[in-house]
């Protein structure tokens, strides 16, 4: 930012320059030829009097001496020809003298009774002149020509110093512009920097170092002190929300533990008719339970820092396959893992388990006995330089599936399938959700080929951890138990 206003600045700055030394320095070099060609036509004009009046008197002789003195005064050189055109005198080539000149444009002009005034270029070692031809006499009667000749190289020097000045001056404006600027930009940069310090380590959970409210313009010195409240207001809810999952997480457990006791003590003294209201309401403690760790957990997730590691995928899926069998084949379901070749992602402690768990608590609750839930891992190639090579965890049941529409809130917290049990929660796939995009992946739900569901889990293959490390939040490990979530 800092860098952007002072370009700015300085563009600006360029700008006005160039539009007052541009105009001036052309206006100068105008100006003074212009000078320039109005004295040399004066001077010109004046000696061709002079030289006139010697020819009137027969003076012709004088005129080399007269010719000669004119140009070593003006710096210039001297020709001057008769009303014929011819010759008289040439103090830069002598042996021009009796050569007749009427043919050559500005001494016909002044033969004529106009003067011409120009320039003409000569070769590169000489440079460009300048010639004033004028005539000695009236129009009617032109004695004679006066023709001066002046090399401009010592104007055009001038004006190429009073360019070097312009551009030095223009130089020094800059120079003191940017340090004005400079210091300008700092200040209005230097509370921007100090708010974005203190959002970058609000965002990872406290603020160290607040910005100061007593620099840079008043505007934002309003904005850091608003910032600061929002922020110690921010951090104060923070601090209770987890004072509170971590109060509830103890709280809770010991009356419903104690509920539930007392609701099993009643169960020898019922009628038989009332068993199975005994039951029923066994069943939603055992929801509410589970309902509670769930909520709980995500609290944590979302309240706790750790950064991600790498575990090795196939090692874990084979694990929970194995625990999970014994579960599955009460409910005469097959959990079939695919062979595959192992790949190390990133992930949180202990997040893989949690994942796994609830997919497959989640199939297994769908699955009808006599079919299978699939479980394959598969690595994805980088897709070029902003998508990095990722692996893919697939568990594929055999249910009745779900819409489109279902799939899209499947995600949302305490929503279920309308087909689904009602012992379910409706945290176990926000829970999955928020458990992979900790480790910097992404969970989808996606139609299985042949029927039911194809819960797809991508995540970030270890190496990735080498050019990006990244903090991630989680959740304790084991705050839900495996078989409690539902969609």
């Amino acid at each position: 930012m800092t860098r952007r206003l002072l370009l700015g600045h300085l563009s600006l700055i360029l700008l006005v320059l160039l539009a007052l030394e541009v105009p001036f320095g052309l206006f100068y070099a105008r100006s003074e030829l212009s000078r320039f060609s109005h004295t040399a036509e004066q001077g010109a004009t004046t000696l061709a009097e002079v030289c006139e009046d010697k020819m009137e008197h027969g003076l012709t002789a004088d005129l080399p001496e007269l010719a000669v003195g004119y140009g070593q005064r003006t710096g210039g050189t001297v020709l001057v020809a008769d009303r014929r055109g011819v010759v008289l005198t040439d103090t830069a080539a002598p042996a021009m003298v009796g050569k007749d000149l009427s043919a050559e444009p500005d001494i016909s002009s002044a033969l004529h009774g106009r003067p011409a005034v120009g320039t003409r270029g000569a070769p590169p070692a000489d440079g460009e002149f300048l010639f004033v031809t004028v005539p000695g006499g009236p129009n009617a009667a032109v004695a004679c020509v006066v023709r001066t000749v002046y090399a401009l190289g010592p104007l055009k020097a001038r004006v190429h110093t009073t360019w070097l000045v312009l551009a030095a001056v223009g130089l020094g404006v800059i120079a003191l512009a940017s340090l004005i600027g400079f210091a300008f930009a700092r200040s209005i940069t230097r509370p921007v920097q100090a708010l974005e310090r203190a959002t970058a380590q609000l965002a990872e959970g406290r603020i160290t170092d607040p910005p100061a409210t007593d620099h840079g313009p008043p505007e934002l010195r309003r904005l850091a002190a608003s910032f600061t409240r929002t922020a110690t207001r921010l951090q104060h809810l923070l601090q209770a929300q987890q004072a509170f999952a971590s109060d509830v997480s103890h709280q809770l457990k010991t009356p419903l533990t104690a509920l539930r006791l007392r609701l099993e003590n009643f169960e020898p003294h019922l009628a038989p008719c009332a068993q199975d209201s005994l039951d029923k309401a066994l069943g939603e403690l055992e929801r509410l339970s589970r309902m509670v760790q769930g909520l709980l957990a995500l609290a944590r997730l979302e309240n706790t820092e750790i950064r991600a590691e790498a575990a090795d995928l196939n090692t874990v899926v084979a694990d929970r396959a194995d625990i999970w069998t014994a579960f599955a084949d009460e409910q005469q379901v097959d959990i079939v893992v695919s062979e595959g070749t192992s790949v190390q992602v990133l992930a949180i402690p202990g997040a893989l388990e949690q994942i796994i768990d609830n997919l497959l608590s989640n199939a297994l609750r769908v699955s009808a006995p006599g079919t299978a839930v699939t479980m394959a891992v598969v690595a994805t190639p980088a897709q070029g330089t902003r998508t990095p090579p990722m692996a893919e965890l697939h568990v594929i049941d055999q249910g009745p599936g779900m819409t489109e529409a279902e799939r899209h809130r499947a995600f949302d917290r305490f929503w279920r399938a309308p087909h689904a049990d009602h012992d379910g929660t409706g945290l176990g796939l926000p829970l999955v959700r928020h458990l992979t995009r900790a480790g910097g992946g992404e969970v989808t739900l996606e139609a299985a080929p042949g029927g039911g569901l194809d819960a797809v889990v991508r995540l970030r293959h270890a190496e990735c951890s080498t050019r990006q490390d990244r903090l991630v939040t989680t959740a304790d490990v084991g705050s839900a138990a495996p078989s409690a979530p539902a969609r």
